[in-house]
């Protein structure tokens, strides 16, 4: 294993150090572990948290600032954050307008994110949540009862951020996000694996040839392997999965173009170079688009495409101010 680290048991540690240390204008840090709130409060408003293993950086910590999450909770790599870790932050953050959960879907994830609510109703804190299950690859997997919650996770952070800032109470901040859920799809695929520092050795092995299709975000198996394809048939496959789920025709869309952390930007333009043709071809339109890093597998080369269906709201709120490290409108 070679990586630019100092002790596998400091990795998650020194990496919100670093964080925080980056961007003091956004974030500080709680002294009970890897809990990152903004560096102003938000009051009066519905407050945002979310969060889950690290490894997926910039999620989650880097979308906490205006217009999104009020919290970050970081678990260890790709293990999911304690329940006492998650009711430090949702204390932090609460105000009497209450706060919203949101939690990817996986079993880790919401049994100790619900058990952290649990927690704080107890203290008089108004607490809801919602569960994001985007990815259309598998209806069940090594972590998860039903679908996992994947990269579409950023545009609910961001949705339900913006109606937030609104001034809306609790139910409307929690129903807009769900709202979101109902009509964002995503699927990936991967081509090389990651290594989690405390393994020490790739989370599974492919051939030189070989491509991992529906991969998840922490490595785990897809729906298939095959042979490596020219990326338009490869984007050609995930949309057709994608396409298939949802009922898109006609509708505007915002794009996503997702690295799972090793694929530069090169190879996710020549990817949205072609996810832009097919939606150009099955007439959806493309109202905004996305490209980078935004869920990722710590250095994994692998992308994902996420799709959102809009609709005048989800358009405004998309739009809406959002000043973060990791994402700005």
């Amino acid at each position: 294993m070679k990586k630019f680290i100092n002790a596998v048991d400091k990795v998650e540690d020194q990496m919100i150090q670093g964080m925080v240390k980056a961007y003091p204008q956004y974030l500080r840090k709680l002294e009970c572990g890897n809990v990152v709130v903004r560096s102003q409060k938000k009051e009066g408003k519905v407050a945002l948290i979310s969060g889950g293993g690290s490894g997926h950086e910039p999620a989650h910590g880097g979308y906490v600032g205006q217009g999104m999450l009020d919290a970050a909770v970081a678990g260890a790599v790709f293990t999911s954050p304690t329940p006492d870790q998650v009711y430090e932050g949702i204390k932090a953050v609460a105000t009497d307008a209450g706060v919203l959960m949101v939690i990817k879907n996986y079993t880790g994830d919401v049994m100790n994110f619900e058990m952290a609510a649990d927690m704080a109703r107890d203290e008089g804190i108004k607490v809801a949540q919602v569960v994001v299950n985007d990815d259309v690859a598998v209806k069940d997997s090594l972590y998860t009862v039903g679908r996992r919650g994947v990269a579409g996770t950023v545009f609910v952070h961001k949705i339900a951020g913006a109606m937030a800032e609104t001034g809306a109470d609790l139910d409307a901040v929690q129903a807009v996000a769900q709202k979101v859920i109902d009509n964002v799809r995503t699927m990936g695929a991967a081509i090389e694996p990651c290594t989690v520092p405390a393994a020490g050795k790739p989370g599974f092995e492919l051939s030189e040839d070989e491509m991992e299709v529906g991969i998840g975000i922490h490595g785990e198996p897809g729906t298939h392997r095959e042979k490596l394809r020219p990326a338009d048939e490869i984007v050609d496959m995930l949309m057709d999965q994608i396409l298939a789920d949802l009922d898109f025709a006609g509708s505007e869309v915002a794009v996503m173009i997702n690295s799972s952390g090793a694929t530069p930007l090169m190879e996710l333009f020549i990817i949205n170079d072609h996810v832009a043709d097919v939606l150009a071809e099955k007439g959806v339109k493309v109202y905004k688009t996305f490209v980078g890093e935004f869920m990722t597998s710590i250095e994994m080369a692998g992308f994902s495409i996420s799709l959102l269906k809009l609709d005048d709201q989800l358009k405004q709120l998309l739009d809406a101010k959002a000043d973060t490290p990791a994402f700005k409108a």
